[in-house]
């Protein structure tokens, strides 16, 4: 585990996992919940996510990330911003969970281009509703979704289901990476 990863994985274990009786929000219940806006809202955290997703979409071609607002929105600035540092500058946007009702009366927020071969982003995945309903607002806005990378996927089925729908799926961690932390203060 490089560096960076291990760091954010440090940061996620001391921030980010609360124990309790969860509801998530594709309504399953969960003993944990990783509340990752913990860590991606802070500086260092930031500064760790911006640059282990860009790690992960290393050789991916994409123009622009963003995902369903709230969590993914500080990712996809975080990588926006860390992508300037590296000199490979990729635009962030935001979709929200239904059209705007005045203005410019988008779902999709942000310098994308029709034709922009984007990845969709977000801090957890579970089942990959979230992120299948950020896939659809953005390809009917005329974008193609080329990857979707997220930081933590708790290995519940998400990725597998889209997966099913053709888009590769990424993540910096996974379930594996904070089972032994979990099952400890499971059993604690």
């Amino acid at each position: 585990m490089n560096d960076l990863r291990s760091q954010l994985l440090d940061q996620i274990r001391r921030y980010a996992i609360h124990f309790g009786h969860f509801t998530l929000a594709s309504g399953r219940t969960s003993h944990f919940y990783i509340d990752c806006r913990k860590v991606t809202l802070s500086a260092h955290g930031a500064f760790l996510t911006g640059n282990t997703m860009l790690d992960l979409l290393e050789g991916i071609d994409v123009q622009a990330v963003g995902g369903m607002t709230v969590a993914a929105d500080p990712v996809a600035t975080a990588i926006a911003v860390e992508s300037w540092h590296r000199n490979r500058p990729l635009n962030a946007f935001i979709v929200r969970k239904e059209v705007k009702g005045h203005g410019l009366q988008r779902q999709v927020e942000g310098p994308l281009r029709e034709g922009d071969r984007v990845a969709v982003v977000d801090d957890t995945l579970t089942t990959g509703g979230s992120i299948l309903q950020a896939i659809e607002a953005v390809e009917a806005a005329g974008a193609h979704v080329a990857a979707v990378a997220v930081i933590l996927d708790r290995m519940e089925g998400g990725a597998e289901r889209i997966r099913e729908r053709g888009y590769p799926v990424y993540s910096v961690l996974t379930y594996e990476d904070i089972r032994d932390f979990v099952e400890a203060h499971r059993q604690g």
